[in-house]
């Protein structure tokens, strides 16, 4: 009986290479594609160019993504879907009692992925890609409400000592996107208007230093980005209200 189960259960040879190739292919298309939106901008990326560049038809890439967008949306998934993982492992690792902590772990983390990633960078948060038409509930919802709730989460930590300076804020829940409010009032439902705008006022320090750096502007104007992403991070978390980890951390 053993050997009959084990023999109805395990795929025919030919099929596991298939499958095997199937994924090898997709993987360099998708790899393809960010070469040539880093060497062409968005515009680069287009079925029959990824084709042309790996030796292939253009019918036989459609045998893999059916559309351009199909492919780009795929793409934004993958890059965004790994930025979320990173980001959710810094936070866990840093000490749970320490906010300081957690918030430059969780922008370091940031940085860092930005920096290894760049065509990853611009396809989530830069260059949009001409003509593409994102599914409904856009092509990235998971990623998209991880890193969202991330930087709530961000505030949230911060909030019992940043409350008092900004318990003078004229926000209102009507202030904000719909979509937005969904993501992150069921994960911090204590938090009140003002924590979520602190929450896009920290994403704006972030984001503007490390979208220089990657587009390359950062780079004309001082040999030590790093440094200043670094005392950028430390004076955030002053205006926070919360003191420095002790471990210089």
């Amino acid at each position: 009986m053993t050997g009959t189960s084990e023999a109805r259960t395990t795929p025919p040879a030919g099929r596991g290479r298939r499958e095997r190739l199937r994924a090898e292919t997709t993987a360099e298309i998708k790899d393809t594609a960010l070469r040539l939106m880093a060497s062409g901008g968005p515009d680069a990326i287009t079925l029959r160019a990824i084709a042309r560049e790996m030796g292939m038809t253009a019918n036989a890439i459609y045998g893999y993504f059916a559309t351009r967008d199909d492919l780009v949306t795929t793409l934004i998934d993958d890059v965004y879907s790994a930025l979320a993982d990173d980001v959710d492992a810094a936070w866990a690792k840093a000490p749970a009692g320490d906010p300081a902590a957690r918030i430059l772990a969780w922008a370091r983390a940031f940085r860092a992925w930005a920096l290894a990633n760049p065509e990853g960078f611009r396809l989530v948060y830069g260059d949009p890609v001409p003509g593409y038409r994102a599914p409904d509930g856009g092509p990235a919802p998971d990623a998209a409400r991880r890193v969202c709730t991330g930087l709530t989460a961000l505030a949230a930590a911060a909030w019992p000592h940043a409350e008092a300076l900004y318990r003078d804020s004229a926000f209102t829940w009507s202030d904000f996107d719909a979509g937005l409010l969904d993501k992150v009032r069921p994960a911090f439902p204590e938090l009140p208007p003002a924590a979520v705008a602190l929450a896009l006022r920290i994403w704006g320090h972030l984001h503007g230093l490390v979208a220089l750096e990657v587009y390359g502007h950062l780079g004309r104007q001082t040999a030590s980005p790093d440094k200043l992403f670094q005392e950028e991070l430390a004076q955030l978390v002053r205006t926070l209200g919360v003191p420095l980890p002790r471990t210089g951390s």
